[in-house]
């Protein structure tokens, strides 16, 4: 049975190893272990940053994304924005990230929230075919953006 939680720190293994996989499997990239650590760390320190959620079955991390806060003075409210989602290979395709959206949707609403937004890269249309049949639209947006060196 598959269960969706806010994490715990002792969950923070499973969260970097998954940045890992995504790192590699999405953009080929080997991510710097020592910064990756102290950004995972970093959120669970300081909550303001965001809070990662977890989807477990049978004592096994299967999953996992973090909320980030995006503060919208149109809305008066914040907007929850996804990021770095991760579903362990065997389990995608078999609804764990819908019911993490659902879990993040219900708490959202009880809170108050003004939306929930993610990106997504621009050749993975299967992550956007998923997120169109959970009722997320395509908006007008375009991202720029600018990335120091590390």
């Amino acid at each position: 049975m598959i269960t969706i939680r806010r994490a715990i720190i002792e969950d923070a293994r499973s969260i970097i190893s998954f940045q890992q996989e995504m790192a590699m499997e999405t953009e080929s990239l080997n991510l710097d272990e020592k910064i990756l650590v102290k950004g995972v760390e970093a959120v669970f320190d300081d909550p303001s940053k965001g809070e990662y959620f977890v989807a477990e079955n049978e004592g096994s991390v299967i999953a996992s994304l973090l909320i980030i806060y995006e503060w919208s003075d149109w809305r008066n409210a914040n907007i929850w924005w996804f990021q770095s989602v991760y579903v362990v290979p065997g389990y995608r395709r078999k609804g764990v990230f819908k019911m993490m959206y659902s879990f993040i949707n219900d708490e959202a609403r009880k809170v108050g929230v003004a939306g929930l937004r993610l990106y997504v890269e621009t050749n993975n249309t299967t992550a956007m075919r998923t997120y169109e049949s959970m009722g997320m639209t395509r908006e007008h947006y375009t991202m720029y953006e600018w990335l120091r060196d590390n």
